[in-house]
């Protein structure tokens, strides 16, 4: 009992640990690469880039361990098929149910991970990649600055330009601060700028010795002010409604009654059922006809993939939009799924033929 369904889930498990890994060490190099970057231009300490990277890893599992599963059971379900090796077992009587209940098995502790990462572990490593990047931005750390170089902040645009750094003393010689807004420009340069206050709540300059530009972006009113000394307040980083949902608690977003809110709640309660519900897919789109190439099934795999990943954040944002009611709502996306894996089954089973005989 039970030699069909451990003899399909080990050869599920031999490429699935493989696939996660692989996938997930490609999204790790790429997020080192872009956060590299930023240190190298002086927009982030080296030292977060560790950290930022390790909490991106941690958001994108969410989606790694669904598609490394998928992929896998395509994998080794299309060898067997390539091998007939399903064909002899369906001869020999074996229900394909039993193909569907060996995929549950392994699929199952992986889609309550999925499900656990998405309702706590993704906001909370959201809220600390935000608050990271916030402090760097925000923060006038003089850490990361490079002297006689553009210091230039992605987020809010702020450049900071010295000719050379104490870290020490946190004082920065021959500084040109630009400081963009909405309205208009400020241009700060100073013989002596002293960072007096790092917080990123309320990052601020004393600056000896310049001069004062704004420039108005609407009329011609530009001014110019020279001073012997300054308190520069500079504008925290604000962080956007986007970030701070997705960085919300689901105990947070579940007492809302913002469409957005209820939006990304519904959206990381189906991440788990969704991850089953794909794995489960994958049995029958691995089937593959005699004398057909190991892998010509992966046109059909990777359409269906595309059409559920894009399809979920198509129903979330028409949610978010008040375009589908909540009920519903993004639940619609699973409810799909769910219809076809059913269908699917009884495809398989012939339960459609015999219906309508």
């Amino acid at each position: 009992m039970f030699k069909i369904e451990r003899y399909i889930i080990a050869e599920i498990s031999r490429p699935v640990g493989l696939m996660i890994g692989f996938l997930t060490f490609v999204f790790a190099s790429y997020s080192a690469e872009r956060y590299l970057s930023e240190a190298a231009n002086g927009t982030l300490p080296v030292n977060a880039v560790l950290q930022i990277v390790f909490y991106k890893v941690v958001i994108a599992l969410e989606m790694l361990l669904p598609v490394g599963l998928y992929t896998s059971v395509a994998i080794a379900l299309g060898r067997l098929y390539h091998d007939s090796e399903i064909a002899a077992m369906l001869a020999s009587g074996v229900s394909p149910l039993r193909f569907y209940r060996a995929v549950l098995f392994i699929a199952s502790p992986l889609a309550l991970a999925v499900a656990l990462l998405s309702l706590h572990g993704r906001p909370w490593a959201y809220a600390q990649t935000y608050a990271l990047e916030q402090q760097a931005q925000s923060a006038l750390d003089v850490t990361h600055l490079q002297a006689q170089r553009f210091n230039v902040s992605q987020d809010n645009g702020r450049m900071i330009l010295a000719q050379d750094i104490d870290v020490g003393s946190r004082q920065l010689g021959e500084a040109l601060i630009y400081e963009p807004d909405q309205d208009k420009s400020r241009v700060f340069r100073a013989r002596v700028a002293t960072v007096s206050d790092p917080d990123p709540t309320s990052p601020a300059f004393i600056l000896q010795h310049g001069s004062t530009y704004t420039l108005q972006h609407h009329t011609a009113k530009d001014t110019e002010l020279r001073f012997q000394q300054l308190r520069l307040q500079l504008k925290p980083l604000e962080q956007n409604a986007d970030a701070k949902r997705k960085a919300s608690p689901s105990e947070v977003l579940a007492t809302s009654a913002e469409t957005d809110d209820q939006a990304e709640l519904q959206w990381r309660k189906s991440r788990g059922l969704c991850a089953l519900l794909l794995a489960l897919l994958a049995v029958p789109l691995s089937r593959t006809a005699p004398r057909q190439g190991r892998f010509s099934t992966l046109l059909p795999v990777a359409l269906v993939f595309i059409a559920v990943f894009y399809g979920g954040n198509l129903c979330r944002s028409m949610v978010a939009n008040a375009i589908v009611p909540l009920t519903p709502g993004v639940w619609l996306l699973p409810l799909t799924m769910l219809l076809g894996v059913a269908g699917l089954i009884a495809r398989d089973l012939r339960l459609l033929a015999k219906w309508f005989r």
